[in-house]
């Protein structure tokens, strides 16, 4: 991103940003997602509180389904469960936790790093709004 500056406009940092994602490898992918706190669990920056704010407001029941859930995905996948979490409530995070633990190691890893390109989209667009 840095070597493609400056940049025309909004639109062209997006595109520069989803390309260098989809250019980088599976290692790079599972780097990215070991800086991502777990779903329902501490977030230590103000991006991430935000974004899982959904998972704050969940019953216990729902926090402890999450907790468990989220160790036996990285147990299955060796990596922290990556949803886009802005807007969604705890209860469709773990729907869809519950949902995306059957599938493949390679599918799952290619559902991950598309949710980590929504994440990075949207904080894109946060900064760049005036």
């Amino acid at each position: 991103m840095m070597l493609a500056r400056p940049f025309a406009n909004d639109a062209q940092v997006f595109a520069i940003a989803e390309g260098a994602w989809r250019g980088l490898n599976q290692s790079d992918w599972l780097e990215a997602f070991a800086a991502h706190p777990r779903i329902g669990g501490l977030a230590r920056d103000k991006w991430a509180q935000a974004e899982q704010s959904g998972a704050a407001a969940a019953s216990d029941t729902t926090r402890k389904a999450l907790a468990d859930g989220n160790l036996e995905y990285e147990k299955r996948f060796g990596h922290v469960f990556l949803i886009c979490a802005t807007g969604l409530s705890a209860d469709l995070m773990l729907a869809e936790l519950k949902r995306r633990i059957g599938n493949d190691a390679a599918k799952e890893l290619e559902l991950a790093a598309g949710e980590q390109e929504k994440i990075t989209r949207l904080r894109l667009e946060k900064l760049a709004a005036p």
